[in-house]
């Protein structure tokens, strides 16, 4: 079974804090409103990268940090 990561563009935002929650205050820092939002079970996070105006390569960069320190 291939293993998940947060590189896949099918997750939701929902799995994506679900399963690593850790890259919580990744969102946090950039002022993103996600954590809690009642969205997340259908944005991804080029959704959420094109909402915010962020740069989605520099994004999951940060959100790999987070999941592996």
């Amino acid at each position: 079974m291939k293993r998940r990561t947060v590189a896949d563009p099918d997750l939701s935002l929902r799995e994506v804090l679900a399963e690593w929650p850790e890259t919580a205050p990744v969102f946090l820092r950039h002022e993103m409103l996600c954590v809690g939002c009642l969205i997340v079970p259908f944005h991804s996070i080029a959704d959420a990268c094109r909402e915010y105006g962020l740069d989605e390569a520099l994004f999951h960069a940060e959100l790999e940090q987070a999941i592996n320190s």
